[in-house]
């Protein structure tokens, strides 16, 4: 092999992959539905609540939470518009965190994460525990600004973005799955950019909840 093939070859081992369909994107667009909320933070919580193991509701104020341990992971970040952002370090609170203090009971197979003005995404309990899904405060060490999601959202890179919301208000942990807002208007239920589920249209069997 030639120097010239070398090069290439080097440079394609080095080259970030993207999932099907999907171009880079220098900068952070804002994408989201309705207005962008007004953060008061004397009244803000973040609750857990459903199937947890203790039967209770927790909640969590906004200096409790920020109190919490915190990590930083890497994660790219993959719009269902075919965007991608690679190689984002993410400041927060771990998913895993959130499911030490409050665990869920066995049964439980799936979340629901709601965000303001009600808005929700649904996730298999796996995907929410994955070990880089973050309740994120920080992308590369700076502040969620308000227009991505402050003072917290929830980032799980191995999924379209949709599956991570903005604005984060509770998590419920659910013994059944079902849709939420945007997987109830055509949206793929798993959302895996890698097998490009971007439809419900492209659905298979199981991969929604029961009609």
């Amino acid at each position: 092999m030639g120097q010239s093939e070398n090069q290439q070859a080097a440079a394609s081992e080095t080259q970030p992959s993207l999932p099907p369909g999907q171009r880079l994107q220098r900068g952070w667009p804002v994408l989201h539905y309705g207005p962008i909320p007004r953060f008061k933070p004397a009244t803000w919580e973040l609750q857990v609540f459903g199937a947890t193991a203790d039967g209770d509701k927790h909640s969590w104020t906004f200096e409790e939470f920020t109190a919490l341990p915190r990590t930083e992971v890497t994660g790219d970040f993959h719009c269902v518009t075919r965007f991608s952002m690679l190689g984002n370090r993410w400041g927060g609170v771990s998913t895993a965190t959130v499911l030490g203090l409050v665990p869920p009971a066995p049964e439980v197979t799936h979340v629901m994460v709601w965000a303001e003005y009600g808005f929700s995404s649904n996730l298999r309990l796996a995907d929410f525990a994955a070990p880089t899904s973050i309740l994120a405060t920080h992308r590369d060490d700076d502040p969620l600004t308000v227009e991505h999601g402050f003072p917290v959202r929830l980032v799980v890179p191995h999924l379209y973005a949709w599956k991570g919301p903005k604005w984060v208000r509770a998590v419920e942990y659910m013994t059944a799955d079902r849709r939420g807002f945007w997987e109830e208007r055509g949206y793929h239920n798993l959302g895996d950019p890698w097998r490009e589920q971007r439809y419900t249209y492209q659905e298979a069997p199981g991969d929604g909840p029961e009609a």
